[in-house]
């Protein structure tokens, strides 16, 4: 029998999506920060965000994006904001009604970007 992935236990694209759309939510709520995304294309972002949670979940893989090194290099974040949205990921879910060990299996994953998130591990292949 097939491994059940993250995204399969999370109940698939239309859990994901829903998962995406609460986030982002919080997120704009949120003004410690919610400005790095005033200038942005929420539509955009959010479809980039739920390609990315599928890629890294086990999903299908529709990525087209940067990684995350590079998508984020230009910001100045802190490991402040990055436990404020990963923060905002968990209640997320949840509030969503996610089991308690695929919110830890999921968190651990979203844990394991913080470094090129905040720009001090490049990704083998990263542009300087």
């Amino acid at each position: 029998m097939a491994r059940r992935t993250i995204f399969d236990k999370l109940g698939g694209a239309g859990n994901v999506r829903a998962a995406v759309d609460k986030f982002y939510e919080k997120i704009l709520a949120d003004p410690s920060i919610s400005h790095f995304f005033s200038s942005i294309d929420m539509k955009k972002q959010k479809a980039k965000q739920f390609q990315m949670m599928s890629l890294v979940f086990g999903g299908p893989n529709e990525y087209k994006g940067r990684d995350m090194y590079t998508a984020h290099k230009h910001l100045p974040l802190t490991d402040a904001h990055f436990d404020a949205v990963a923060g905002h990921f968990v209640s997320t879910l949840n509030e969503l009604g996610v089991e308690k060990a695929v919110v830890e299996e999921a968190t651990a994953v979203v844990a394991s970007t913080r470094g090129q998130v905040l720009g001090r591990e490049k990704p083998p292949g990263a542009a300087p």
